[in-house]
């Protein structure tokens, strides 16, 4: 029988697709996933509060949008002089840690800036030899950046591999300096010095500790992929035949009637100088015209990233069975924001609010209190993650957290606690800064100070290929929606009104 006091697991992984498990897509093999599904609640409509890292975690620890905690887009930072989730729980007697990515900071330090997670401090071994936190809320963490082979390597996981007496480890990584092409497919990198090998572990560790201890436990394993480069150890690189894959692919004359900078998405060598306000270089604004054969490698990758680190986490379920801790132990899985791996042409990440990028997978498992083999279409943000944490561990939301509470939802006394979900994505200071309001059947995306935008149905155009934008039968719904969105953004409750006709 479940405690009244559970333990709290979060699992996270990066930039991971709504679709990429077993449950939502038969060419993917997810088992360790599927099974944490099975034993408790599918949330199919999640949606992350900005689709890139920064803004996304640190709604996370704070239950606040990225526009009200502060760290709004990548390059800046999470002020440390928040409140984060974790003290709150702390504060009630568990123990907090974080192991794997955080990525509440920049990589560079600046006077507006300063990041702990930048360099020279980041490859600075003694330094984190000594540190583990207090960071952010979690009294402990234990930390890496760098995705597969990127020179960031450094922080905790660099020192784990050496104690595993894994000396030649920087051969698997770019140097700091230089130009050296990342790898592609076949990682070098043992599949035991993996950083998701290195997470299992220290989360299995962390939780053996608190069980020493008697006392319960609020853990973060937060895994880097499946972002890219696509890159992962053998065996995991010839999982997948790109031959047998289903590659998405733009429709002729989908973005006709999208944003201007989608257009130019679809241009051998587009021009988005008008868009580069501070002039630094902006996720996704590039050609995206890809080869469907180099892109079905990418994702035969991609998928491999994803059914490795199903393996791990796996490994952190499975020791949960063995200590006796999964009556006792509330699990979400998510992802901080999704992906695009062909779908409308796109690639990657970038300032495009279709589902595939702010959509994400969310799995609520706690035996005895989740309902188990359900699916549920109630909205989820993931600014609601923190409040309702804190409500199964039983304590007291701050008045701070405007993330809603779902843990009536998760636990299927009600069937949603949410009207609507706001997504943000702030690049530059006006140029790229958009902002979208889904409802149940509705999304509209507007951009600071231009006439052009995005409206879809999603029950009649589940794939958004019918931007309704200049429609002229939709004009008033999208003038609701707005109106909804203005409500939203006071942080009252929309005034909902009869939408066009039919609807």
């Amino acid at each position: 029988m479940a405690t009244t006091r559970p333990n709290v697991l979060l699992i996270t992984t990066d930039q991971q697709h709504w679709q990429t498990l077993g449950i939502n897509n038969d060419e993917i093999h997810t088992p360790n996933l599927d099974r944490l599904a099975a034993a408790g609640t599918v949330f199919d409509r999640a949606y992350c509060p900005n689709p890139t890292c920064t803004p996304t975690r640190g709604s996370i620890i704070t239950g606040k949008q990225p526009s009200q905690h502060g760290g709004w887009s990548l390059g800046t930072k999470v002020p440390e002089d928040e409140h984060f989730v974790g003290e709150d729980i702390a504060a009630a007697g568990y123990d907090t840690s974080l192991i794997g990515k955080a990525h509440f900071q920049p990589l560079d330090s600046t006077e507006e800036y300063e990041s702990l997670e930048a360099y020279p401090t980041l490859q600075d071994l003694d330094f984190w030899r000594d540190f583990h936190g207090p960071f952010y809320g979690f009294e402990h963490v234990e930390l890496a950046r760098n995705h597969v082979d990127e020179a960031h390597v450094g922080q905790h996981y660099a020192l784990w591999m050496e104690e595993q007496g894994f000396d030649d480890w920087q051969d698997c990584f770019r140097p700091p300096t230089g130009n050296q092409p990342a790898q592609h497919g076949r990682w070098n990198l043992p599949e035991e010095y993996h950083y998701n090998t290195w997470i299992a572990e220290r989360t299995t560790a962390r939780i053996n500790r608190c069980v020493a201890d008697d006392q319960p436990f609020f853990c973060w394993a937060s895994f880097f992929d499946p972002h890219p480069p696509y890159l992962v150890p053998e065996p995991w690189d010839e999982m997948y035949d790109p031959e047998e894959l289903t590659v998405p692919s733009v429709e002729p004359g989908e973005h006709d009637d999208m944003p201007p900078h989608h257009q130019l998405t679809q241009t051998e060598d587009p021009d988005f100088s008008d868009w580069r306000e501070s002039g630094q270089g902006i996720h996704g604004m590039r050609s995206h015209l890809h080869d469907r054969e180099d892109l079905a490698a990418d994702v035969a990758i991609y998928y491999g990233m994803v059914s490795c680190l199903d393996k791990y986490v796996g490994q952190i379920l499975d020791h949960l069975d063995a200590r006796g801790l999964t009556e006792d132990t509330l699990v979400v899985f998510t992802t901080d924001h999704g992906h695009l791996y062909g779908q409308h042409g796109l690639t990657a990440k970038g300032p495009f609010h279709y589902e595939d990028l702010i959509r994400v997978p969310f799995i609520v498992s706690h035996p005895g209190t989740v309902p188990a083999g359900r699916r549920s279409d109630a909205l989820q943000s993931l600014t609601d993650l923190a409040p309702s944490m804190l409500s199964a561990a039983g304590i007291e939301v701050p008045r701070t957290m405007t993330g809603v509470d779902q843990l009536d939802v998760w636990r299927g006394a009600v069937d949603s606690a949410r009207e609507h979900v706001v997504v943000e994505n702030r690049h530059e200071p006006t140029t790229i800064h958009l902002k979208t309001y889904v409802d149940d059947r509705y999304k509209l995306t507007v951009y600071y100070e231009q006439e052009y935008g995005e409206l879809f149905d999603l029950v009649a155009d589940p794939d958004e290929r019918e931007n309704l934008w200049d429609d002229p039968a939709s004009q008033e719904l999208k003038a609701d929606l707005h109106r909804d969105l203005l409500f939203a953004e006071m942080g009252q409750e929309p005034l909902w009104m009869p939408r066009i006709a039919g609807a």
